[in-house]
């Protein structure tokens, strides 16, 4: 198969590959650190919460701080996975490093009514230590915020749950909006990306979230650069149609976030993103968000907005 011709060719590195260190000009983001940005890390850190903004290092952090928007990250700061493209923390169970914050839920909720959020994003690590995966305490903090936000629409980004889908059932019946599960990568860069995750089974979560909540949007996302060809690409979003009956998709450029994890493979064009949008939306999706900085959470609520609009 051959490599997608979208990637660039860099200035003093083979065509396709990109130079560490170096960014093109449409992956550039001023990096002033407002106050507002300063303020909503310290009323963050005050209530003992996360996000992933941080955690992953987004490079999306100060607009969306800025604008008064996070994603919250629950069940800790630490993972108990080890996927090449995550930058949030990693532990181990077997040395006790993993603790569970009774007063999150609430605390989220909290939080969220003090930054007066119409729409609350709640995603968490990879709890496999719990033998629920955390799912208890995921539906927990979707109902504190409900009851403390009922106005607000809520969107989780949950992990696959190691595939129980009692798990995946506790959390949608707490009663989020929209469902998220990514899928990261395609196909044949999971033994490489996600090691400790199954392509099917991911697909398996997303088409139980659809059949068991009909009336619940379902979305995935994937990144751009690790090494993928445009027409697996395109395989991925024909599987989320066909087999994860995914309501939305969300596609960006994949940023090495630290020396640790992996290397970008190659920088996408503006145009292929726009080209991976027409695509999809040409398989039925209700809405597709494709583009450089966009990330799976990344202005959220516009997407909700578009593929409510697209089902009505």
């Amino acid at each position: 198969m051959q490599p997608a011709l979208v990637q660039i060719e860099n200035a003093a590195a083979p065509a396709g590959q990109a130079r560490r260190g170096r960014l093109p000009q449409w992956l550039r983001k001023p990096e002033a650190h407002p106050e507002a940005v300063t303020r909503l890390k310290r009323e963050l850190r005050s209530l003992e919460l996360h996000t992933v903004c941080e955690s992953a290092r987004c490079p999306n952090l100060n607009e969306c701080f800025g604008r008064g928007q996070a994603t919250f990250m629950i069940l800790g700061n630490l993972c108990t996975r080890g996927c090449g493209f995550c930058s949030v923390p990693k532990g181990s169970p077997a040395k006790g490093e993993f603790t569970l914050d009774p007063l999150e839920p609430s605390h989220v909720a909290r939080m969220a009514q003090a930054m007066q959020l119409r729409y609350v994003v709640i995603t968490s690590v990879n709890r496999d230590d719990l033998p629920d995966g955390g799912s208890r305490h995921f539906a927990e903090t979707v109902r504190h915020v409900r009851r403390a936000l009922p106005e607000a629409r809520v969107e989780v980004l949950t992990p696959d749950f190691e595939g129980d889908m009692d798990a995946v059932a506790r959390v949608l019946d707490a009663g989020p909006h929209v469902f998220n599960h990514n899928m990261e990568t395609v196909q044949r860069l999971y033994s490489r990306v996600r090691p400790q995750a199954n392509y099917q089974q991911s697909l398996d979560v997303l088409r139980f979230a659809r059949s068991h909540r009909p009336d619940v949007l379902t979305k995935s996302g994937l990144m751009a650069g690790l090494g993928e060809t445009r027409e697996e690409v395109h395989q991925l979003l024909r599987d989320l149609r066909e087999q994860g009956r995914a309501n939305m998709a969300t596609i960006g450029q994949y940023l090495q976030p630290s020396r640790r994890n992996l290397p970008v493979v190659a920088y996408v064009l503006p145009e292929q993103f726009d080209a991976y949008r027409d695509y999809g939306l040409s398989l039925g999706f209700d809405a597709v968000f494709s583009g450089p900085f966009v990330r799976s959470s990344y202005m959220a609520d516009q997407v909700s907005e578009q593929a409510s609009q697209r089902r009505c």
